[in-house]
């Protein structure tokens, strides 16, 4: 931080923030201590540290969380859009039971799998067949694998900011952890970089690309984009993998429902186990039944817990009754009236603040030529917001899940008009 902004009217408005905020969650601070004993900086989930402490939570239901200090809030943040289905839902918890009652893992298959696969199959069309796994992360990291062993190529296309899991991180070009592929970083919505890349393109073995950059700061693809990207890599002969983990609730088959553009694999997770840990990949007929254990050299691809009776029923009841088409689509506009709303708020008051995203998921940024101080913009609004009884992440994402209603997002608005109203003076020199 450079050392005028701390004696600045904003660095001072943003200190007096956070020292409330250490002041009123004491408990939450305790726990983080207590947690440092046994797992490092007390974290096991690097996406949910934020200075100078994160919130405990202790408990949530419908849109609203309470947290160990006792501050009950609403909701914005949405599970960093897993948590579609708000907390404590219902339907899934009797869901869950059911199948408990059977059996957890059953030692062999089971007919939950066959039926939560028949109902995603049917979404995504995409999606010819499809393997379950645990997560985006190894949902991703199977895809990229089967794309190397179909095509005989090594080299795999992705994109600044993006963010594929755990293994396959890019934002600021990549992540020391990443699994140890032969990465190509693009600038993202760069149709003339995508096309210099594939410039012969005999090497490259697949291009994975998010309809939406999430960790990225919710920004869009274009159209055109994801259209250079499904004709240069049929033309190479390259395998175009769409990871819809957060933009499959767009519609009820997803980003690529809604755009009309098919790529050969599809990544999902996150929603459609019920709320419980979920993975799954799948795509062309021909590419996938690669996996098949019945047929010689097949691609092996294990996991105990990938058809767990557990998961397999959530999803089934989730995409029964809480994913259906009318939901999704009454939540992405729903969203993009809120997202549209709240960018009209911060035009009017010409506060130094933009929102991007689409349709559920959007991510307030700070506006600033200096990082530090569009960073510091951000939190100051994230801190007060909390103070005011609304919660969405550091990074400035929000993710409105089904629960959340119209009474939410008015509160949300009427609450950051007070913030914009209340630093007025301050909010316009910064702009």
């Amino acid at each position: 931080m450079t050392a005028s902004l701390p004696n600045s009217a904003l660095g001072r408005a943003f200190s007096a923030a956070q020292a409330r905020y250490e002041d009123t969650r004491a408990t939450s601070h305790a726990r983080l201590e207590q947690a440092r004993a046994v797992m490092p900086g007390g974290n096991t989930r690097s996406s949910l540290w934020s200075g100078p402490f994160p919130l405990c939570i202790a408990s949530g239901e419908g849109c609203r969380l309470t947290d160990v200090d006792g501050h009950s809030f609403v909701d914005f943040l949405g599970e960093f859009t897993a948590g579609i289905f708000g907390h404590s839902s219902p339907l899934l918890a009797q869901a869950v039971a059911e199948a408990h009652a059977k059996g957890i893992s059953l030692s062999s298959h089971s007919e939950a799998e066959i039926g939560l696969a028949e109902r995603l199959v049917a979404r995504f069309p995409s999606m010819e067949l499809l393997r379950f796994c645990n997560s985006g992360t190894e949902a991703n990291l199977m895809a990229v694998a089967l794309a190397k062993a179909v095509t005989g190529r090594g080299r795999i296309v992705v994109f600044d900011g993006g963010y594929h899991g755990g293994l396959m991180s890019f934002g600021g070009g990549g992540s020391p952890v990443n699994a140890p592929h032969d990465w190509l970083v693009l600038p993202y919505n760069d149709i003339s970089a995508l096309e210099a890349a594939f410039e012969g393109g005999t090497e490259i073995a697949a291009l994975v690309v998010e309809p939406m950059l999430g960790a990225g700061g919710c920004i869009p693809a274009t159209r055109a984009f994801l259209e250079a990207a499904r004709r240069l890599t049929a033309e190479a002969g390259a395998v175009l993998i769409f990871d819809e983990v957060q933009t499959a609730r767009m519609a009820l088959g997803g980003m690529q429902d809604r755009l009309g553009i098919t790529p050969d694999l599809t990544v999902i997770g996150k929603f459609f186990g019920g709320g419980l840990a979920f993975g799954a990949f799948g795509g062309r007929r021909d590419l996938m039944a690669r996996f098949d254990p019945a047929q010689p050299g097949a691609l092996p691809h294990a996991g105990t817990f990938n058809n767990n009776t557990l998961t397999m029923s959530a999803g089934i009841a989730a995409c029964d009754h809480l994913l259906t088409g009318e939901a999704l689509e009454a939540l992405f506009d729903r969203g993009e009236a809120f997202r549209t709303a709240l960018s009209e708020l911060f035009t009017r008051h010409a506060a130094p603040y933009r929102i991007s995203g689409l349709g559920s998921i959007m991510n307030i940024h700070g506006v600033s030529p200096q990082p530090e101080r569009a960073e510091m913009l951000r939190r100051l609004l994230q801190f007060e917001m909390l103070e005011a009884g609304y919660y969405f992440a550091a990074r400035g994402l929000i993710a409105l899940s089904l629960p959340l209603g119209q009474e939410e997002t008015q509160g949300f608005l009427a609450a950051a008009e007070a913030f914009l109203l209340r630093h007025r003076d301050m909010l316009t020199e910064e702009a």
